[in-house]
């Protein structure tokens, strides 16, 4: 999980995870990666209202759903720009992503 490129649900890394070891409970999965998100080695999406996915990747990124395929692109943090955010009175901005949906050209 910790190198993957992917963005992975829970369920998804439990059915990974279980074709080796049967036995693992999506309990322990679960539990795994929430305490992941906890330690600050993953972090924890929700780029969907009904779904959840956990990104390896801690560095500050954008990210691109393709909605064709429902792969989910990082974007370097430097090729968006957002601009006044100065302007948001009455608003701290603490952090901020951009999520952008379209289809990915070939």
């Amino acid at each position: 999980m910790l190198t993957t490129k992917e963005h992975p649900s829970a369920d998804r890394v439990w059915k990974t995870v279980a074709e080796s070891f049967p036995a693992i409970s999506r309990a322990t999965v679960y539990n795994t990666l929430n305490l992941f998100v906890e330690k600050g080695l993953l972090r924890e999406l929700h780029l969907d209202p009904d779904s959840v996915v956990f990104d390896p990747k801690l560095e500050t990124h954008h990210h691109f759903i393709d909605e064709a395929t429902g792969a989910i692109h990082d974007i370097p943090w430097d090729r968006v720009q957002v601009c006044n955010l100065e302007s948001m009175r009455g608003f701290k901005v603490r952090e901020y992503q951009v999520v952008m949906r379209g289809t990915k050209r070939h």
